[in-house]
């Protein structure tokens, strides 16, 4: 197992499909409600989710992600794998979902990085997964997470990956370079613990993209999440990801598609040579008060 499993020289398997919008009926995905169907009952996300995994795979993704707190996106893809053992499973801990399988909980997900919540979360996940999981990633590292410093965790995660599963982050925030460059130094035994970095990065945000050009010189795998602003450059969506898929230290851009038709759209960037002018940047700052204000929908 482990990510290295993914066939990096067919282009098309850069693209990888984030289950984020798909595993859960709310969301900050911005257009939800013309994307999803009215009723969003467990059985209707299941279809919708097995719909999208179908035609991205029919497409050639072969890369799929998922987290523990995306309501049952681990579960939905679990039972869409058989027939399927050529593709590579990545997923989170570190969030636990506790919306209850509604839009309008007061908290959708609370976040704990302690040993205890990743002893519970990957048996959780193995449950589900069983040896199909290939990565398995902190869910939004920050710089101030006890993840960075919490040796115990460090032996438990170097065990895990000990068993053939890659060891991996996901970061978030205004500050996510410095946690990359803290995740880059922490050994176990003498071993970098940690062999890919997952993070936002997108034309209103790149502000991480020297630390990831850092961790790809350095041999770590590099993934980017979010590269349509969670849907704000949803209108510029084939450029953007163009834009992500045309850096040379970026292994896999993931698709945050919640339909068929969106996906057909996000793979049109594999055809595009010349995105052009794209949308200033923001400070790191603005833009992560702008996506927390976006609303769960």
């Amino acid at each position: 197992m482990g990510f290295d499993r993914l066939d990096l020289s067919v282009p098309v398997h850069r693209m990888g499909l984030g289950l984020a919008a798909l595993g859960r009926p709310g969301y900050i995905n911005l257009g939800r409600d013309r994307d999803l169907p009215p009723e969003r009952t467990v059985d209707a996300m299941r279809r919708r989710t097995h719909e999208v995994l179908d035609a991205a795979y029919a497409a050639g993704i072969r890369y799929f992600d998922a987290a523990r707190s995306y309501g049952r996106a681990e579960e939905f893809l679990a039972s869409w794998l058989a027939g399927h053992r050529d593709v590579v499973v990545g997923s989170k801990w570190g969030y636990t979902y506790v919306a209850g399988w509604r839009v309008d909980a007061k908290v959708h997900e609370t976040k704990d990085h302690g040993v205890r919540t990743f002893d519970r979360q990957v048996i959780e996940t193995r449950d589900l997964l069983g040896d199909r999981l290939d990565l398995y990633q902190i869910h939004s590292l920050t710089p101030e997470s006890s993840a960075l410093t919490d040796g115990e965790l460090h032996r438990h995660l170097a065990d895990l990956g000990a068993r053939g599963v890659t060891i991996g982050v996901s970061t978030s925030g205004p500050r996510q370079a410095e946690a990359i460059r803290a995740a880059m130094e922490i050994e176990v035994d003498g071993a970098p613990l940690f062999h890919s970095f997952q993070a936002t990065w997108n034309p209103l945000d790149p502000s991480a993209g020297f630390a990831l050009e850092e961790a790809s010189a350095a041999g770590r795998h590099v993934i980017i999440k979010e590269a349509v602003a969670n849907g704000r450059l949803a209108d510029r969506d084939a450029d953007v990801l163009a834009h992500a898929l045309a850096q040379p230290w970026v292994d896999v851009v993931l698709s945050g598609a919640a339909t068929t038709a969106q996906l057909a759209s996000n793979l049109r960037a594999l055809d595009v040579t010349d995105p052009g002018p794209l949308p200033a940047p923001e400070t790191p700052d603005e833009y992560w008060r702008h996506r927390a204000a976006l609303p769960w929908s």
